[in-house]
């Protein structure tokens, strides 16, 4: 049910100009995407709620835009030329290749699954009396699977830690783990595989040298900390914030533009005092979680899931995880990297990468407090959340993107009744009243019933219709796309009414 879920989300955002397979008339690429007409709408949308979030809201919080190349020795000192690597296996079979960390996370999510089924059951017959916390600790069944989901758990951080890649493949083969595409159990050795994208740099190829597409956005906030911190004028604690494009050679990219080789990232680091990094990495952790919860997409869609195995640069971290229609994955990490990177690239570049603390009278290199989201996964849980098929009263049905009014590409469509007696020109009029502040579409093509389903696909949130009595009175009719509720308005107080539905403050003021 899900599979078709996804499928449907898929093909819906080819059809409305979300999102399109890259290179399509050569037979696409594969795991590379472009963004249509309306997906590149959504797309700024959800950067600019970001940054507005972080840059316009903190006054300790600035932006920048960081090269994508950058020196090699930077990725020698961030440790990505040694330690960027994923687990991977291949299944003899079926020549499939996959991450063997993935493979049993979906394992131990399936367990997962059961027990959550247990709790809903159980929920459902015990009604307002049920204490799940308590039915999750007595019973014998949920006990049972969730010290299998430990031991799983406990096994694979240990393989990792120990880098004992043998005794990752003999859990795979003895929780039974099966290629998803063959079922087969005949699984390769695991080996580690880098992920980064090289290329080279220079005129000629001979004397070229070699450099890396960026495997993240961080690097390029660390190396100007200082030219930051001085031009600002920062005090610690502060952030730095970018968007921007980022390369991995996945293993195994799919899930549609959830795991791509090419995507973008939304990045802050936080710099600290030395520790204070603990209360910063839960006041982040707050902060992020507020921001994801007030686009209300639902939140039962959000949990919390600390990292098993941490990065070699963390001393804590956690994902905010989303309920995609794959089931609940990473959408966000919020990670407390010490001072790792900014120690790294001291010692690599020989440059002093620290403040002056007045309190301790003595210069200090800072601790950093990341914020990290997928661009692209985030437009996948706004997408996916939003996309919905009913069937209405009279018996017809309706897809419908519930997208936030805030991140919808189009705001309002200007829609003339019929394409004559004036009404045309009064519509136009409107559009023009409304263009230099919203998004809008006009569209007269169609009967009207079938114009406002096509802007439900599109997400929509209002439609104007203008008709003969317009004419008369100076009013049209406001609909809403989720209600589909009609309500008769004045133009002069057209401006207003849209603004107080659409406009991003809404969004910005939760926060």
């Amino acid at each position: 049910m899900q599979e078709d879920l996804l499928k449907n989300i898929i093909s819906h955002a080819k059809e409305y100009g979300y999102v399109f397979p890259s290179s399509e008339i050569y037979d696409g690429l594969s795991a590379t995407y472009d963004y249509g007409q309306y997906g590149s709408e959504l797309k700024n949308n959800i950067k600019k709620y970001w940054w507005d979030s972080m840059v316009r809201l903190n006054e300790n919080i600035v932006g920048i835009d960081a090269a994508i190349f950058m020196h090699p020795k930077t990725w020698k000192a961030s440790g990505h030329v040694d330690a960027f690597n994923d687990p991977l296996i291949d299944n003899k079979d079926s020549k499939k290749r996959y991450r063997a960390d993935v493979l049993i996370e979906e394992h131990v999510e399936k367990i997962n699954q059961k027990i959550q089924k247990d709790v809903d059951k159980a929920a459902k017959r015990f009604g307002d009396s049920f204490d799940e916390a308590q039915f999750r600790s007595t019973n014998g069944r949920i006990i049972e699977r969730q010290a299998k989901i430990d031991a799983i758990n406990a096994r694979f951080k240990k393989a990792m830690d120990d880098e004992n890649l043998a005794d990752v493949k003999t859990l795979i083969e003895e929780e039974g783990i099966t290629c998803p595409v063959s079922g087969s159990k005949n699984w390769t050795e695991v080996r580690q595989f880098n992920l980064m994208f090289k290329t080279e740099l220079g005129s000629v190829s001979g004397d070229a040298a070699d450099i890396y597409l960026r495997p993240e956005t961080a690097q390029g906030i660390f190396v100007n900390f200082l030219n930051v911190f001085k031009t600002g004028r920062m005090k610690i604690p502060f952030g730095i914030a970018q968007i921007g494009k980022a390369f991995r050679n996945e293993i195994v990219a799919r899930q549609f533009i959830f795991r791509m080789r090419e995507f973008e990232q939304m990045e802050m680091q936080f710099f600290v005092k030395p520790g204070t990094e603990m209360e910063w990495y839960e006041h982040w952790k707050n902060q992020r979680i507020k921001w994801h919860k007030s686009l209300g997409l639902g939140e039962e869609n959000y949990r919390f899931h600390d990292h098993l195995k941490l990065a070699h640069y963390a001393n804590a971290a956690a994902d905010i995880e989303f309920n995609f229609p794959m089931g609940f994955k990473e959408l966000e990490g919020i990670h407390s990297r010490t001072d790792f990177d900014l120690k790294q690239h001291e010692e690599y570049s020989g440059k002093k990468l620290r403040y002056f603390d007045n309190e301790d009278n003595e210069s200090l290199v800072p601790y950093v407090v990341e914020t990290s989201i997928g661009l692209d996964r985030m437009f996948l849980a706004v997408l996916s959340s939003a996309f919905k098929e009913e069937k209405l009263e009279d018996g017809s049905s309706r897809t419908v993107l519930a997208l936030p009014p805030a991140l919808a590409p189009v705001k309002v469509a200007i829609l003339p009744l019929v394409k004559k007696d004036g009404l045309p020109e009064k519509a136009r009029e409107i559009f023009d009243l409304l263009k230099l502040d919203f998004a809008l579409q006009y569209d007269e093509k169609d009967a009207i019933g079938k114009r406002y389903r096509r802007q439900d696909a599109i997400g929509t949130p209002y439609c104007i219709t203008v008709d003969h009595d317009t004419l008369e009175n100076n009013t049209v009719t406001i609909r809403e796309r989720d209600s589909m509720t009609q309500e008769r308005v004045e133009i002069s107080k057209l401006w207003d009414i849209v603004d107080g539905k659409v406009n991003m403050k809404n969004l910005l003021k939760q926060l």
